[in-house]
């Protein structure tokens, strides 16, 4: 269905966009990766320089993912975790609105991702040239479990706010 190809299209590409270039600014936007692990240890998360690179590496590679819509409910997955972990360990304590620094832009993105995975990549995806067929509920629900589990065992494994300062201005 073509009004189906055209959502799942404009989704994929949207997030797909936002997240390489959130991920090429954690790499190479001012300050580099060393900026972004002072922002990242100023957030509590060890080791900084580490996540640093993981979370610009893992941004840019789950948009180029989506851009192409390659394994679609993984990359969704991953986008979704990478929104938990901003939302609990940056935006939560802000409240929702964005222009607060709250949760808003992160919940948003989490849940075009989750929508992205239920609806599929598309025809117009490298998915459907190698028929794959990742849509559905259950990539949803699967989608939603990995990135949620992985965003609970990052912040459990790798968060300690409580020695985190005050955090600089988002990067």
């Amino acid at each position: 269905m073509l009004d189906i190809d055209i959502a799942a299209a404009a989704l994929r590409l949207t997030v797909g966009g936002i997240m390489i270039a959130h991920g090429r600014n954690h790499l190479f936007g001012p300050g580099g990766v060393e900026g972004t692990a002072r922002w990242f240890g100023g957030v509590g998360l060890r080791p900084p320089r580490a996540h640093a690179w993981a979370s610009g590496l893992l941004e840019m590679g789950a948009g180029a993912g989506l851009l192409l819509g390659l394994v679609t409910p993984l990359w969704s997955a991953a986008i979704i975790g990478v929104c938990a972990v901003a939302g609990i360990a940056v935006h939560r304590a802000n409240g929702f609105f964005v222009f607060k620094d709250g949760y808003e832009y992160v919940l948003a993105l989490g849940v075009m991702a989750v929508a992205i995975a239920a609806l599929g990549p598309g025809t117009w995806s490298l998915d459907h040239l190698l028929h794959i067929d990742p849509s559905g509920g259950w990539a949803a629900l699967g989608s939603l479990v990995a990135g949620l589990g992985g965003a609970a065992g990052m912040l459990a494994v790798c968060w300690r706010p409580s020695t985190a300062a005050k955090a600089p201005e988002t990067v």
